[in-house]
């Protein structure tokens, strides 16, 4: 195996390179910037390009440690080839290719098909072995559009804006936040930010990704146009005495996992919306169609319906055990918390609404 799994992580022994390791590593080849993927203690990491801000301000005094490469450029470690390629799922975001004595794998890290304006879209690339994220890998997971949901977003706003109440859109700090920017009308009212959320928002500006004005909204400040305003925040905020600075509001969550009825309850937010940057089911199909892959390895999600909906159709396929998370549906401090107890509790009420 080009590729195998030990207990730091994705392993390539011939060049003793891992990718995505969460143990510390002599070289680490990342795929993105959320922490179930970069981890702080390697000697050295590999990053792509448009991920090179973002990863750097993640990991903090290791940042002099990254080093970066282009997307379809490669590079050689001990004669076997590496290149990155985008994966759509957040700023910088990459698949990993693996090639070596004719033999090609890719590993997903996490993706998305549906091409947004915050990233470089997927791109299909061939390989013989694909490992595949499958967070949503269940019938029931099918996207709306993204013009769709930013629409809803947008009519939530104005009404609440019309009536007088400040709009409290939560979504991860990196990566879904800055989607969520992208699609906002500043027509209706300002729009403000989380101190999180803002620091992340300047790293994509930097990267030349269009962003609209924002506010960061500080503690010491106030202003009586924030009754129009809509404020984009980490879930954090919403168990924390952050959001009464606002006064009258209603808040929303912004997540693949809304889709399902019991996660919607159990946030206990006015709406939610469904917006992902994972693949749903039927784009997890194509993208595997699409490597040509004769052998797929399924991890973190629903590895045993996808598993078993491969080897129906003749694929070599199997369940990988990793400590990837995906897309949480919790309350952590931040995205880097690794308690994925209530994304547990989401999946289970999928099940519920798959059956019924």
């Amino acid at each position: 195996m080009l590729l195998q799994l030990t207990d730091r992580g994705l392993w390539c022994e011939a060049a003793d390179a891992y990718i995505d390791p969460w143990k510390p590593v002599d070289r680490a080849v990342i795929t993105h910037a959320h922490a179930d993927h970069l981890r702080w203690g390697h000697q050295r990491y590999l990053v792509s390009s448009q991920g090179l801000g973002v990863s750097r301000q993640r990991l903090g005094s290791y940042a002099d440690r990254v080093q970066s490469i282009g997307y379809g450029e490669t590079t050689t470690i001990n004669g076997v080839q590496f290149s990155l390629h985008p994966a759509g799922h957040i700023l910088g975001s990459a698949q990993v290719r693996v090639e070596h004595r004719g033999e090609v794998w890719v590993v997903s890290g996490d993706y998305k098909t549906d091409a947004d304006a915050t990233c470089a879209p997927w791109e299909p690339v061939r390989c013989h072995t694909f490992i595949t994220e499958c967070t949503f890998g269940l019938p029931v997971y099918r996207w709306p559009s993204q013009e769709t949901v930013f629409a809803q977003i947008n009519a939530w706003w104005r009404a609440n804006a019309d009536a007088g109440r400040a709009s409290l859109l939560y979504g991860y700090a990196l990566g879904k936040a800055q989607r969520l920017l992208s699609g906002l009308d500043p027509s209706i009212g300002p729009i403000l930010t989380h101190g999180a959320v803002e620091t992340m928002t300047a790293l994509y500006r930097d990267a030349g990704i269009a962003m609209p004005a924002t506010t960061y909204a500080t503690v010491d400040k106030r202003d009586p146009a924030w009754s129009r305003a809509i404020v984009v925040a980490p879930p954090s905020a919403d168990g924390s005495t952050w959001k009464r600075r606002f006064g009258k509001s209603s808040a929303a969550f912004a997540s693949g996992w809304m889709l399902v009825r019991g996660a919607r309850r159990r946030r206990g937010v006015d709406r939610g919306f469904t917006l992902s940057d994972h693949v749903d089911w039927p784009q997890l199909q194509q993208a595997i169609s699409e490597t040509g892959a004769e052998r797929v390895w399924a991890t973190h999600g629903f590895t045993g319906p996808v598993v078993r909906w491969l080897r129906e159709r003749g694929y070599e396929a199997h369940a990988l055990e990793t400590r990837f998370e995906g897309e949480r549906d919790d309350t952590a401090v931040d995205d880097t918390n690794t308690d994925d107890t209530n994304a547990a509790a989401a999946k289970s009420d999928a099940v519920e609404d798959a059956a019924g």
